[in-house]
């Protein structure tokens, strides 16, 4: 599990800045290898609590039914502060084993690649020794998920997956953005609410009927994985504001390129809706 920590200085997409809007109608899919895959998911930071053997923090799931065994579930959260608020939470509870309390105070936060927790879920599913991760979205994205479903008529309490927003116009289609980089379209999927907001107030003067969908990570992964088109070589996650944040000052002197941020104070282009 060491690997799961190399996070280096690549955090793929966020060397890219996005610039400006277009449109495109419905949205086909297509299917990607597996590896394609695992590089759009690169892009993400998730965190983990380890040790300093960079050894994840796991606790015990006892046999279910079915013959299910017992095994170890691992906490992946999206979000570095929630994390942290976790990690303290277990240092400030006082253990009456000495051993259990020693290892709590190596515990660290570590950013490891989604795409490197996808990996090891693909290579390791149909071993009875699987690896098993349970992914703990951020509060904040959750209830903005839950009131977006809510505004649209949906009645739901709960949002049981990671979400991701989408900027789309019922006219127009979903919006797309330019890539500094290379001067491509993206088809950009925002991690944070807030960071779908701010593009979304960038085009809302010229398109009055733009607004910010929510689906969930589980869905665009089996997209990716199943559909076939070649439209969803242009998706881009876009990795929320604290996580670039984060990961910045983990890096200290060699941060992360931000201009893979959604863009703000921008103005944005608005051409004609492709065909």
């Amino acid at each position: 599990m060491k690997s799961l920590v190399r996070w280096g200085a690549t955090l793929g997409l966020i060397g890219s800045t996005l610039l400006s809007t277009v449109f495109v109608g419905n949205v086909p899919v297509l299917a990607l290898t597996q590896q394609q895959v695992k590089e759009k998911l690169d892009s993400v930071p998730v965190f983990l609590i380890m040790n300093n053997q960079d050894i994840p923090l796991t606790s015990s799931v006892p046999a279910g039914q079915n013959g299910q065994k017992p095994g170890f579930v691992t906490q992946v959260f999206m979000s570095a502060q929630e994390a942290q608020a976790f990690m303290n939470q277990l240092r400030n509870r006082k253990d009456p084993d000495p051993k259990i309390a020693e290892i709590v105070k190596t515990l660290q936060v570590k950013a490891v690649p989604l795409g490197v927790i996808y990996q090891k879920v693909k290579e390791t599913a149909n071993s009875p020794d699987r690896l098993l991760f349970t992914f703990q979205p951020g509060k904040q994205e959750l209830e903005g998920a839950v009131a977006l479903l809510n505004q649209s008529g949906q009645k739901v309490k709960r949002f049981l997956s990671v979400p991701v927003f989408i900027v789309n116009s019922p006219d127009k289609g979903y919006i797309l953005m330019k890539r500094r980089s290379d001067n491509k379209d993206i088809f950009p999927l925002f991690l944070s609410k807030k960071d779908a907001q701010n593009l979304l107030n960038q085009v809302k003067s010229e398109v009055p009927k733009a607004e910010i969908q929510v689906v969930d990570m589980d869905g665009i992964i089996k997209a990716l994985q199943e559909k076939n088109d070649q439209w969803l070589n242009q998706v881009a996650l876009i990795p929320s504001s604290e996580s670039i944040e984060y990961i910045s000052k983990l890096m200290g002197n060699n941060p992360p390129n931000r201009s893979a941020a959604p863009a703000q104070n921008q103005s944005p282009s608005v051409p004609a809706k492709k065909k």
